[in-house]
């Protein structure tokens, strides 16, 4: 009787051990299709123009005045914002 107790707890213990443990299940958010591009930004305005040097003094030696810089050219226009667009499916 002691062997047929020890026996079946190994076999158990076996038999336990044998199972599969099932895989824990992760589910990962997937991002839908892409909506439509949003409208395009409007064109940033254009710099100002440098001043015009003065002109030098005339004589032996006079020199024209430097030439103006030309002024800083407007910022780039910014792209569509977060809109998203629904479309619904044609109805038969």
């Amino acid at each position: 009787m002691k062997y047929a107790m020890v026996v079946s707890a190994v076999l158990m213990a076996f038999a336990l051990s044998a199972c599969e443990r099932p895989a824990a299940v992760v589910t990962v958010p997937v991002a839908g299709p892409a909506g439509p591009a949003g409208a395009t930004g409007s064109t940033g305005s254009t710099g100002a123009t440098g001043y015009t040097g003065a002109t030098g003094t005339t004589g032996e030696t006079g020199n024209t005045g430097n030439t103006g810089s030309t002024g800083a050219t407007g910022e780039r226009g910014k792209t569509g914002g977060d809109t998203v667009v629904i479309v619904p499916p044609a109805q038969r």
